[in-house]
């Protein structure tokens, strides 16, 4: 890790609110409003990344702009027989608007996710996902539409849920329980 990038990483870590929003600008090629971000490791090249509006990556994303296989190829002997050497090989990521990531999701480089798109936890983007969908898996695929997955999700709704984010209260807690 250079050490740019170490301070990118801690920064990330320890700045709140605005401070941190104003980084995240800085650093990404384009950071929307309202987007929660909540990896704690800075991705390789974040230049190549951008956000849209209203979105949630959760824990462990990760964001993989480049690739390391030339690393590889080039320490075979006489570069497997060709005499030259191999470069490293990049790509944009770009996500649109209303978007969710679920926690320790895989997203690699030359791909965009489309607006209003979930995607589920552990999750492997390969390719360009399309937009108005839930989306899951390792390949990534299509589960069901973005409306049907709200209209769902608005019929359903516990008696439990939770009133607030990111707080709950006593009587919540037991209500879980």
């Amino acid at each position: 890790m250079t050490g740019q990038r170490l301070m990118q990483t801690i920064k990330i870590n320890l700045l709140k609110g605005q401070k941190r929003t104003a980084f995240m600008r800085s650093v990404f090629a384009g950071f929307g409003e309202d987007v929660s971000y909540f990896p704690r490791v800075m991705p390789l090249y974040p230049e190549l990344i951008k956000f849209g509006n209203n979105i949630v990556v959760a824990s462990g994303v990760n964001f993989v702009t480049h690739d390391a296989i030339h690393a590889v190829l080039n320490r075979l002997p006489d570069k497997g027989g060709r005499g030259r050497s191999f470069k490293e090989r990049a790509g944009c990521i770009e996500i649109g608007d209303n978007v969710f990531i679920g926690a320790n999701s895989t997203i690699m480089y030359n791909t965009r996710i489309g607006s209003n798109v979930i995607i589920g936890a552990g999750s492997l983007i390969l390719r360009d996902i399309e937009e108005s969908g839930v989306y899951a898996g390792t390949p990534v695929r299509r589960i069901k539409s973005f409306e049907d997955f709200v209209e769902e999700r608005f019929r359903s709704e516990p008696e439990w849920a939770i009133e607030k984010n990111q707080h709950i209260t006593s009587a919540e807690i037991d209500a879980l329980w």
